[in-house]
């Protein structure tokens, strides 16, 4: 099984900060290998159609923002970038 990942978040997704699930705005699952692998280029393209940068890390983990789309941090008392998360993994069968 595969599972596709999006995540909105004013971090990368490889970071994986504790609590990074919170962010999770959606999840796909896909039985087959050809349903996973139709699926993630659909939504590559789609996020590389929307937003003007990119940046990958092995192979499952990809990044996609545009300058303009920053949230104010009290705390830091600065913009943070956001970012829309992909990643993508494997999952194992427990039988």
């Amino acid at each position: 099984m595969y599972k596709i990942i999006y995540m909105m978040a004013d971090f990368e997704p490889w970071w994986q900060f504790e609590g990074w699930e919170s962010h999770i705005v959606s999840e796909e699952v896909f039985d087959t290998k050809e349903q996973f692998e139709v699926a993630i280029k659909e939504t590559l393209n789609v996020f590389r159609n929307n937003y003007d940068h990119e940046e990958s890390r092995e192979g499952k983990y990809f990044a996609f923002w545009s300058e303009d789309e920053k949230t104010y941090c009290e705390a830091c008392d600065d913009e943070l970038q956001i970012f829309h998360g992909i990643i993508v993994q494997q999952l194992e069968y427990n039988q």
